[in-house]
């Protein structure tokens, strides 16, 4: 009995300290990941504590002072060991690294908070706000009103798709307005597609497709034509206004639908001179020293052939002192006796030079192996050349420096 009870005293003293063992052992393990978790959350250098809160103190001054809604930049306290170069408007970046070097990665630990972090700039919501369209509130003086449209070209089926979207601020003959839309593929003025009519409304919504078919060879010849018509109580049509656009400048494909407005013109009501009219704007740089002539369009023009083949163009020539200097001329256009272009041209020339340079634009008809032809010519310039409308338009250009100024003129054959 002495032997059992002096071997079951050995084991049991055997597995108390075996139990102080393992005992030890984890708390000296809790210890030392106690001691590692201090170092892991206090990185910042004690020599740059009194900075650090220096700086909070002073970004949240400048926070209170200011007035506007900035939201703030913050750097989170796993950085404040970093060093920071202080700008002159207050914002800090970090210096040059190596671009090579791949930042260190691991886990986030949720203790890593905003409560030590430092204001080091400012981001201005302004910056990255969306344009604000104000194609429906912005309307120049003197506005007849604006037409919003869109246009596609299907490339296999040779189909210009048009939509008819809408009209705003149309300034009606009565007091109310039934408007209509009739739309036409110059040259051919001959056919035409219509909407249909909105009754008593100023702002007409019509969200309308219509199809023209139309070569892609000749696409770039067309141009579009909106007149915007009222209907009065006796059933008459009443011309509001136009809307001339031409194709040639468009990159019209399947995938890249155009949606675009275009403030109402008047329509020349005025019979055509006896050669036919052009239109264009003159603009004047006084500063870059630049002078900018826009070949809008031409009307009535006394074709010599009436051949689909016959091209008709504009030549700009500059002039000074009748001596020429230099001359640009637009695209030619097929058949047709009212040509659209919108083209522009400039030329250099100084402010002093104003008063003996003049330009001459020239209406030429030309036919493939046969000798151009003159269709018409007007010269516009200073009183040393010219009287009249054309003086006018020149001295207005002249009045308005830096501004499109758009009139018609009547064509002749003096040379």
């Amino acid at each position: 009995e002495q032997a059992v009870a002096v071997a079951g005293g050995i084991i049991g003293g055997i597995l108390l300290f075996v139990l102080l063992g393992i005992t030890a052992y984890l708390l000296w393990k809790k210890f030392c990941r106690l001691f590692s978790y201090e170092k892991l959350i206090n990185p910042v250098k004690t020599t740059n504590a009194d900075a650090i809160i220096q700086d909070q103190a002073n970004s949240e001054i400048h926070l209170k002072s200011t007035r506007s809604r900035s939201v703030p930049f913050i750097i989170p306290p796993t950085l404040h060991g970093r060093d920071w170069i202080h700008l002159t408007n207050e914002e800090q970046v970090q210096e040059d690294r190596d671009p090579f070097m791949t930042p260190q990665s691991g886990p986030r630990s949720s203790f890593h908070s905003l409560a030590g972090a430092y204001v080091v700039g400012t981001i201005n919501p302004d910056l990255y706000k969306v344009p604000e369209d104000k194609s429906e509130t912005d309307f120049p003086d003197g506005s007849i009103g604006r037409l919003w449209f869109s246009i596609e070209y299907e490339q296999e089926s040779e189909r210009l798709l048009v939509s008819l979207i809408k009209v705003r601020k149309l300034q009606a003959p009565a007091d109310s307005c039934s408007p209509f839309v009739k739309i036409y593929l110059l040259p051919d003025e001959r056919s035409y597609l219509q909407s249909k009519t909105k009754r008593k409304t100023l702002n007409p919504q019509f969200d309308e497709n219509f199809v023209f078919q139309v070569s892609s060879k000749m696409l770039l010849q067309r141009t579009l034509k909106f007149l915007v018509y009222h209907v009065d109580k006796q059933k008459k049509h009443h011309l509001l206004g136009q809307v001339i656009f031409p194709l040639k400048n468009e990159a019209l494909t399947e995938d890249n639908k155009l949606v675009i407005w275009r403030d109402l013109e008047k329509e020349n009501l005025e019979p055509p001179s006896e050669h036919g009219d052009i239109q264009f704007s003159l603009s004047y740089n006084d500063y870059l020293g630049r002078l900018t002539v826009v070949v809008l369009r031409a009307r009535g023009l006394k074709l010599q052939e009436e051949s689909p083949a016959a091209g008709v163009y504009v030549k700009v020539s500059l002039m000074n002192h009748n001596k020429f200097v230099k001359s640009k001329k637009t695209a030619s256009l097929l058949g047709t006796a009212n040509p659209v272009y919108n083209e522009t041209f400039s030329f250099k020339t100084d402010q002093t030079e104003l008063d003996t340079a003049s330009l001459s634009l020239s209406v030429l008809q030309s036919n493939k192996g046969e000798k151009t032809l003159l269709l018409g010519r007007v010269v516009v310039g200073p009183f040393m050349y010219t009287r009249g409308r054309e003086l006018e338009h020149w001295n207005e250009m002249i009045s308005k420096p830096k501004e499109l100024v758009k009139r018609w003129h009547a064509l002749c054959h003096s040379t």
